[in-house]
């Protein structure tokens, strides 16, 4: 106790200290600091310790002097600040001795020059692991001398046993020899990906200890429950013969006896053995000794480790036979691992699997955005015939997501890793649609200056969308059909046929069945592109979907613009619901841009959504002065009327209403000025 209280009160009364450097490239440094000097450590070379260790931090910690005691800190480094492998947390007092880790490095505190140079302390493991070495001083020799504490007398970062050279262990010693190469051979077997790599590392190891010049490794079936297993349901998983010998199956008696006892067993003088000699393979290899090891776990029987010698001088003797059984152990532990690993990579696949069919379905998801029962039908759908690689027609109005129909087809088909490519057929005339999708070579027409790769090349291993396909022109039908019946085709001015593998999407907003009927277009290509067909209904037939897409747009739109925008009112939502909608889903989405991008305010309302006056009409206005019968009045009374009536279905928002109307702010402000209308007060 006196000791302790002595050395507390020297730790106390010391001004300066050292730290040393324990491991890594500046092992051995050592580093005075003074009080009232604050020693940070880091990688950064602005500490003054400056530590090259990837792991640690650029400021890591730091060494000060404060109330007569030294003390460590942490400054927030990755991985902390570490005393007997665990993070310290506030001010951490150092006492002599203390050993301290960051990052791989390990540093000691001492008050004592000539104890930070000394050999014995400043050793380190060879392994250059994140792991402490004991730690000398402890909590119940803080403040003990050096002197007076356990000598560590032995270090080593490898087992003899793992060693390759020869001296390592006596020659005498054939235990240890044999104890190294198991060991060895137990590390390699670790590191086998499947069982027929396992079993040629088996017999590779075994050949280098024992005599044997042929051997197999026989199995059960994998997983097998065979209670009582006989020699023909072993399968052969390796086979070794020193004068390559062809495998044949050999000594069922053996194999018979060691697959009922599950004891190794060694039979000598084979060829003098009646119970052997109706074995036509051991008399053809005149075997003189064999070793029959049972590979086994617990009340497990994998299989067999069979080894044969042919020479009478060196037979196979009981060391061999401990050597094996010892291997047949290992083995059948690197088995049960190696089947347990294929167990879980194949858990693994199907886990991947099942989230991968998860996420392709939250794909859908999130790009057909809606709940009405025709979105989530055809989400359906695309997940059926995205795989098949089947040729699909798109149809619906325009501005409908037709492309992200196609896009998302794509996306799910097993051609995602390929190109998507994009062709509006209703774009170019004739000549130019015909170079776009097939292509053209240099001086073909006037402008060729180059050759051309066309949309079916770029789309090689991928999707090609064909957008408005009811567009093209006759001539170029029959060359489109072609190229689906899987023809080559040429390019224009060329005369090399080219082959291409290409999923062909098309869409169309046009009625394909009058096309065909007045010969604008081609029977059988409607027939051919019509092997699958996906409708996309309106947005005015799917108005369940319309709030949730507006607020879709918002999220998206106020994040692309770095909007504050966050909502809808409900006045705007009913005011979008109740639109017709003639441009369909592009509308809206064009309507909710404009209303993000001018909003002011965190929340949309009716007078920030701008309208078409396209759909106005399409507008059911129901009110008291609806009529449905003529009335004898004039243009100006039913103006009044009409005006009125807008007014009140938008809520007297006079901006949407002027914008429905179809005129400006200013010019319904007077219209209701001359009228002398005003909003009526609840």
């Amino acid at each position: 106790m006196t000791n302790v209280k002595n050395a507390s009160d020297r730790t106390t009364q010391q001004n300066t200290a050292y730290l040393v450097v324990r491991n890594g490239p500046m092992e051995g440094t050592i580093i005075p600091i003074a009080a009232g000097q604050s020693a940070t450590i880091g990688r950064a070379t602005t500490n003054k310790i400056v530590v090259p260790d990837e792991i640690c931090s650029r400021n890591h910690c730091e060494i000060f002097f404060d109330d007569g005691r030294w003390k460590l800190r942490d400054m927030g480094s990755r991985n902390g600040t570490r005393v007997r492998g665990e993070p310290i947390s506030g001010d951490f007092a150092l006492t002599e001795g203390r050993q301290f880790q960051i990052g791989n490095t390990f540093l000691s505190f001492t008050f004592e020059r000539e104890r930070a140079g000394d050999e014995d302390s400043r050793h380190y493991c060879e392994d250059d692991t994140a792991t402490e070495i004991p730690v000398l001083a402890n909590e119940d020799t803080v403040g003990q001398d050096l002197e007076s504490r356990p000598e560590i007398v032995h270090r080593t970062s490898r087992t003899r046993y793992v060693m390759g050279d020869s001296e390592a262990i006596s020659s005498r010693d054939r235990p240890g020899q044999e104890a190294q190469r198991l060991v060895r051979l137990g590390l390699k077997m670790a590191a086998a990906n499947d069982v027929r790599s396992l079993a040629e590392i088996i017999l590779e190891g075994l050949f280098d200890v024992t005599s044997a010049d042929i051997g197999a490794v026989l199995l059960l079936p994998a997983n097998s429950a065979i209670k009582r297993p006989i020699p023909s349901q072993l399968e052969l998983a390796a086979y070794k013969s020193l004068d390559a010998r062809p495998f044949e199956r050999i000594s069922d008696y053996v194999s018979g006896v060691v697959l009922e006892t599950r004891v190794g067993v060694v039979a000598l003088d084979v060829n003098a053995n009646d119970r052997f000699k109706a074995s036509d393979s051991l008399n053809a290899m005149r075997a003189e000794s064999i070793i029959c090891a049972p590979i086994r776990r617990d009340d497990r029987l994998f299989g067999l480790i069979q080894l044969y010698s042919t020479n009478p001088d060196n037979r196979l003797d009981p060391e061999d036979s401990e050597f094996a059984l010892a291997v047949a152990d290992q083995m059948a532990l690197a088995l049960e691992s190696l089947q347990e690993r294929h167990r879980l990579a194949a858990g693994l696949a199907r886990a991947e699997n099942e989230n991968q069919t998860l996420r392709d379905q939250l794909q859908i998801e999130t790009e057909l955005v809606g709940d009405s029962d025709s979105i989530r039908k055809l989400r359906e759908k695309i997940l059926r015939v995205a795989p098949t690689g089947a040729t699909v027609l798109i149809r619906g109005e325009s501005g409908v997501g037709k492309e992200l129909v196609a896009r998302a087809i794509h996306e799910h088909s097993g051609k995602e890793n390929g190109p998507f490519i994009t062709m509006n057929c209703a774009a170019l005339s004739e000549s130019l649609l015909e170079s776009e999708l097939f292509g053209h070579e240099k001086g073909s027409f006037t402008g060729a200056l180059n050759r051309k790769v066309g949309k079916f090349e770029q789309a090689n291993q991928g999707t090609l969308f064909l957008d408005e396909v009811g567009e093209m022109s006759p001539a170029i039908q029959a060359k489109f059909l072609r190229v689906l019946e899987g023809h080559p085709f040429e390019r224009v001015g060329g005369g090399i046929e080219v082959r291409v593998e290409v999923r062909v999407v098309a869409a169309t907003n046009r009625d394909l069945e009058r096309s065909v009927e007045n010969g604008s277009f081609r029977k059988d290509l409607y027939f051919r592109l019509q092997v699958m067909e996906l409708f996309v209904e309106p947005l005015r037939d799917r108005r369940s979907d319309i709030a949730i897409l507006a607020n879709h747009f918002v999220v998206k739109f106020a994040k692309k613009s770095g909007r504050p925008v966050e909502s809808l009112s409900p006045a705007a939502l009913t005011a979008l619901a109740n639109y017709p909608w003639p441009g369909n889903v592009r509308e809206l989405q064009n309507t909710i841009e404009r209303a993000v991008i001018l909003c002011s305010g965190e929340t949309l309302g009716p007078s920030d959504i701008q309208l078409s006056a396209l759909g106005a009409g399409d507008l059911r206005i129901t009110d008291d002065k609806s009529r449905t019968s003529f009335r004898p009045v004039s243009v100006e009374i039913i103006e009044q009327e009409h005006i009125l009536a807008t007014l009140e279905w938008t809520k007297w928002n006079k901006s949407q209403a002027a914008h429905i109307l179809g005129i400006e702010r200013s010019t319904l402000d007077r219209k209701l000025k001359k009228y002398e209308v005003e909003r009526p007060r609840h």
